[in-house]
């Protein structure tokens, strides 16, 4: 008994072959592209977690001058020597402190303002 010799055809070979390397170049397509869009995010993460350690920093330390001048405050308040004393240094306080606020509100504005601008730089470059 003869054994019949199955040959595949050139043109399919050849067809199967291009369909392979269509499909390798395809895939190494998304991965390359995915391997990109990762990096970007992970760059973007960074950023936004390097501002925002930034912006804890800034805010504990505003936090930390506010409780300062509260005790402060409240010091002088102590040794005041009547209710007209107590009543100017309560008014004076509170005027240095909206003072203090408006440009601590300032100050907060700006870090947020950088980071979303190095946020935005980053975008622009990938």
């Amino acid at each position: 008994m003869a054994a019949d010799k199955f040959e595949i055809p050139t043109e399919m070979r050849a067809f199967a072959e291009k369909s392979v390397d269509q499909a390798k170049k395809a895939f190494d397509d998304f991965i390359h592209a995915t391997q990109q869009a990762a990096s970007k995010a992970e760059t973007s993460a960074t950023t936004i977690q390097a501002g925002a350690l930034e912006m804890n920093r800034k805010v504990l330390s505003l936090a930390e001058e506010n409780v300062a001048a509260v005790f402060e405050h409240a010091q002088k308040l102590v040794k005041a020597k009547n209710p007209e004393e107590i009543a100017r240094l309560h008014s004076d306080f509170l005027k240095a402190q909206m003072a203090t606020f408006g440009e601590q509100a300032r100050l907060i504005g700006d870090a947020a303002a950088a980071t979303v601008s190095g946020i935005a730089e980053q975008a622009k470059k990938g």
